[in-house]
This record gives C-alpha cells, structure tokens and sequence, in this order.
C-alpha cells in the first residue's frame, strides 16, 4: 500500500507539476540540459572500454570527442521531432486546424524545443570554457542565434513552424561529426572517409541549402500570417535564418573544397 501510495504521489507530482503547461518549458530544458551531461560521461566510459586509442589522445581531443556524441544525439533527437512536426503532424497544416499557423503550438511541440535549448546552452558554455578548442567565433554565433530563437519560440509558441523547418538543418551534423572522429582515428585515407565527404555533400545541399530556400519561400507565401507576429518574432523568423543561411553557404564552400581535395588525391 505504501509503494502505491508513493507511485500515485509520484504520478501527481509528474502530471501536475513537472509536465504542465506552464512549467513544460522550464523542465524540458533542465531535462536537456541533463541529458547532455549523461551522454557526455556515458561516452567518456565507452570509449575508454571500446576504442583503444581513446586513451592515447590529448584532452583537448577527449573532451571534443565526447562533445561532438552530445550533438550527434541532440541531431537525431530534433532532426526526427522536426521531421514530424513539419511534415506528418496535422499541428501546422493549412487545412486541418483554424488559426494562424504562425500561433500554434503544443505540450509536445514545446518540450522538444526545450530539450533543444538546454542542448544550446549546454553546448555553448563548452565551447567557451574551451575556447577556442571546440570551434571559433562562427560556432558562438551560431548557438547564440539559434539558442535565442528557439527559445523564444518555446517561450511564446510564435513561429514554431519555421524554427522546427531551420532545425532540420541538424542532420547534417551525425555526418560533420564522423568526418571529425575517422580522422582522429588516423582513417582520412579511407573508403569511408571519401563515402562520409559525398554524404556530407548531398545532405548538406539539401538540408541547409535547399531547405532554407523552401523556408524563404513559405515565408512568401504564408506573409499575411507571419506579419501578424510580434517586432521579436519577425526579427527571428527574418534575420536568423538569413544570417544562417549565409553561415551555411560559407561553410558549404568549405566542404566542397575538402571534397575536391580528398577526390584530387584519389586520382
């Protein structure tokens, strides 16, 4: 009886507390925030027991090592959310729920993008603490834009729509990060390695360049509705994705130019 009792407790305290509306924010994002800790020191312990040149590397190169596992998890988890929400959930669809889609939200919609706050965060102090170990300048700027919109998004379930459309841009980060770890392991020469490149490409160009020239687009056509948000929500829904867009133009010539060098020394 006891045990029940405490289940039920337990029970009440999860529906009413943890997981209501008003609170889901502040949850989720703690929540994101302690599964980047978990995946980080699960990685830690992995790779000390599986991968034999795991010890052998610097600090620096460990402490990235189990950074770029967090982000790898944090790019299938939203990258898979987005998906959904964007193209099989009926919460933005044009024809299926009355109201501005610019305005909609959900409990669910809005703890995803919590989960992805708390990654935000947790990976931005990471990258400053060992700055500029984990990535210069562009990667603050980066998570700064990123982490605010999404934030806001959550915070007022204004253009939720749009902020999940830019995060589908993080499938290409499994990708970015297994080029990082086959080169560490002494594998640029790979098969693999060259495989991973064209991959990164192609997803590249779809994900983060294509897809934002879809987002522009429905801006377009959905204008009348975006206009209604709030100064903050246009700001971000405008400036964000363009300053991304730029950001991922800049580094897809990067990744070409690596494509065209790993491909020169084939032949």
């Amino acid at each position: 009886m006891e045990i029940k009792s405490y289940q039920n407790q337990a029970e009440m305290l999860l529906k009413e507390y943890l997981l209501a509306d008003s609170f889901i924010p502040y949850t989720s994002v703690i929540g994101g925030i302690c599964a980047c800790k978990m995946v980080y020191d699960l990685t830690q312990l992995f790779s000390t027991v599986y991968f034999k040149s795991y010890p052998s590397l610097s600090k620096v190169q460990r402490t990235e090592w189990s950074n770029r596992s967090i982000s790898t998890v944090h790019a299938i988890y939203i990258t898979v959310m987005s998906l959904y929400f964007v193209f099989w959930s009926n919460l933005y669809s044009d024809h299926q729920y009355a109201g501005l889609i610019t305005f909609r939200s959900s409990a669910l919609s809005t703890f995803t993008l919590g989960v992805s706050v708390g990654y935000f965060l947790a990976d931005l102090g990471m990258i400053i603490w060992f700055y500029p170990s984990l990535g210069g300048m562009e990667y603050v700027i980066h998570h700064l834009l990123s982490g605010a919109a999404v934030a806001y998004s959550m915070l007022t379930g204004e253009g939720q729509l749009y902020t999940f459309m830019v995060l589908i841009s993080e499938t290409t980060t499994p990708g970015i990060n297994l080029r990082w770890y086959l080169d560490t392991a002494g594998m640029k020469k790979s098969k693999a390695y060259l495989i991973n490149g064209v991959v990164i490409f192609v997803a590249w160009l779809v994900a983060r360049i294509l897809l934002f020239m879809y987002i522009f687009y429905h801006v377009y056509l959905h204008y009348d509705q975006v206009k209604q948000l709030h100064s903050c929500g246009l700001f971000l829904i405008f400036v964000v994705p363009l300053v991304l867009a730029v950001m991922n133009l800049m580094w897809f010539g990067k990744i070409i130019r690596g494509l065209k060098k790993t491909l020169a020394k084939r032949q």
